[in-house]
């Protein structure tokens, strides 16, 4: 503007200078009578000239100002609409979108700052310095590096990923993408870019790679079949995984595009087949086992699934076969089968074994135990053969019983279920009591009963007796020598358990020797005549037959613990 004003002081001046010669010059040359009237004419003349040649020079200057606002305008019309296609721009977009000012290094940011990354306004930096501080250590300097080599070579486009701290310290994926601006002497000015999270897209492609990983590398055959509404049996295989063509030994070439149909031997099974067909019409997952071929025609039998996959419109797209060969394990079974059948019939051979030997041997034992008592009634003088006879009868008697404790455990083993009832535990021991009447008199021991928090058992009558017999048995017979026999018998209730605790203060037992052998068959811990080694055996088949446990505390020459639990 100072330039224009000058311009035109500088042409006015020019312009009257040279009037003022021109009108000097017509002067001298006329001879005026009355020189007022020329002055007058003369000052008059200069200004119509002036007044033109301003007239001129203003609309000239007005002219070109009109095209100048009329183009200012328009820029400001232009610039006005595209600020708001930016503001709507950044509005709609979920993007977060910065505004670098290179040479000054001024960044500014829209909302999504704050909306995407949780930085308030106050937080947010105005400079490259905050920006590229908030980049993962691991990704800063290769961000740093190609977004400065990318103003260096002054391409227009850049992208990049990396991660992006929030405000609560996580970092998130984000892709960022830019675009250059250069002012006339292609120098780098201007630098406008969004940034978008692809955080959830990073994780799907990480989830991908894995699935990816867990489809090759898996040992289990997978066959992807496309859905093909118009195969009404066997859908197109459109990919197979290297476990699939080691089981079949067919390429994965030989055998895309092609119908995907197990059921290629003579021997067809019809109901796993129907159950296939049935599942491709109805569209759902099922199982299937079946013999198949391989390329050499070598028979193996594969149990594979059939999965259907469907579209975000719920739309059937895709089937996927998860196989395994289970030649080798159908062939376990079989002999796992035969092993069962020739185990049920030697244990019904062990059976009927048993009971025919314990029948054929209840006769002449009999006998013996007859006759023995007839000899009873025989006056005997010779002590040798009298000595003989009685430890003759003793044995015989021994072996009864072995026989009888034997057919016990049989007729236990053999009940598949027993008849329980709600027991009265006094009446059960009072029963017991009176059934060993003579051995308790003889010990006279210390009884120490405590029924208060159950008065009865969910069980079977008979062997709680047998066991409460069992153990009061071994009590008095392996009792201490040195001091009063003590017997206890607590009841507990537990939830729906009862606990019987059986204690005494006998000559116990060395468990650290014999723990893993207290309740075997024929298993003696101490050195009595009469022991047999199956009192303990028959009350652990008889509360293991009722569904109960039992456990044992015991130390030598302090006592011994039992704990029933029913």
């Amino acid at each position: 503007m100072r330039s224009k004003t000058n311009q035109i002081i500088s042409i006015f001046i020019l312009f009257s200078i040279f009037m003022a010669i021109i009108w000097h010059k017509f002067s001298n040359n006329l001879q005026l009578e009355n020189p007022y009237y020329y002055n007058l004419i003369k000052d008059v003349i200069f200004i119509l000239f002036v007044g033109l040649l301003f007239r001129y020079i203003l609309s000239k200057n007005e002219k070109r100002n009109s095209r100048i606002l009329e183009k200012i305008k328009s820029n400001n019309n232009e610039i006005k609409e595209s600020n708001e296609k930016y503001d709507i721009v950044s509005k709609a977009t979920s993007d977060t979108i910065w505004d670098w000012k290179i040479q000054e290094d001024t960044i500014t940011w829209n909302k999504g700052i704050e909306t995407i990354f949780g930085y308030t306004q106050e937080q947010v930096g105005n400079n490259s310095a905050w920006w590229f501080d908030k980049i993962h250590p691991e990704d800063s300097i290769k961000m740093s590096v190609k977004l400065y080599s990318f103003i260096e070579q002054k391409s227009e486009k850049w992208q990049d990923q990396y991660r992006f701290r929030c405000a609560d310290n996580t970092y998130k994926y984000v892709l960022d993408r830019g675009f250059l601006l250069k002012d006339k002497k292609g120098r780098a000015h201007r630098m406008i870019g969004a940034i978008q999270d692809i955080t959830k897209q990073k994780k799907e492609e990480e989830n991908l790679k894995l699935l990816e990983t867990v489809v090759t590398q898996t040992k289990d055959a997978i066959v992807i079949t496309k859905s093909d509404s118009n195969s009404a049996r066997f859908p197109n295989i459109i990919y197979v995984n290297n476990a699939f063509c080691a089981m079949t030994g067919y390429k994965s070439k030989k055998v895309l595009s092609k119908p995907f149909n197990p059921f290629n031997t003579e021997e067809l099974d019809s109901h796993e087949y129907e159950k296939f067909i049935a599942a491709i019409a109805e569209k759902r997952e099922c199982q299937i086992e079946t013999l198949t071929k391989k390329k050499n025609k070598e028979e193996y039998w594969v149990r594979f699934s059939m999965i259907p996959i469907y579209n975000s419109d719920n739309e059937l797209s895709h089937w996927i076969s998860i196989q395994k060969d289970v030649t080798e394990e159908r062939k376990q079974e079989k002999e796992k089968e035969q092993l069962i059948r020739e185990l049920t019939q030697n244990n019904k051979d062990l059976k009927q074994f048993s009971y025919i030997t314990s029948h054929n041997l209840r006769a002449p034992l009999s006998n013996l135990i007859g006759l023995l008592n007839l000899i009873e009634d025989i006056p005997i003088n010779n002590s040798e053969l009298s000595e003989i006879i009685n430890g003759f009868k003793k044995s015989t008697h021994l072996l009864n019983e072995t026989i009888n404790d034997l057919v016990k455990i049989i007729v236990i083993k053999d009940k598949i279920s027993i008849q329980k009832e709600n027991v009265t535990i006094n009446e059960v021991v009072e029963h017991v009591f009176s059934q060993l009447k003579f051995q308790i008199e003889q010990s006279k021991p210390i009884l120490k009963l405590n029924f208060d928090e159950a008065d009865t058992i969910y069980t079977n009558k008979a062997y709680l007796e047998s066991i409460l017999i069992n153990l009061l048995t071994n009590s008095i017979k392996y009792k201490s020598e040195t001091k009063k026999l003590k017997i206890s018998i607590t009841i507990k209730k537990t939830n729906n358990s009862t606990i019987l605790k059986f204690k005494d203060n006998g000559i116990g037992i060395d468990l650290k020797r014999n723990s893993e052998h207290i309740f075997g068959l024929y298993q003696r811990f101490h050195d009595y005549p009469d022991s047999k080694g199956l009192g303990l055996y028959l009350v652990k088949s008889q509360i293991e037959s009722l569904g109960g446990t039992i456990s044992i505390e015991s130390e030598v020459n302090k006592g011994t613990e039992f704990t029933l639990t029913f």
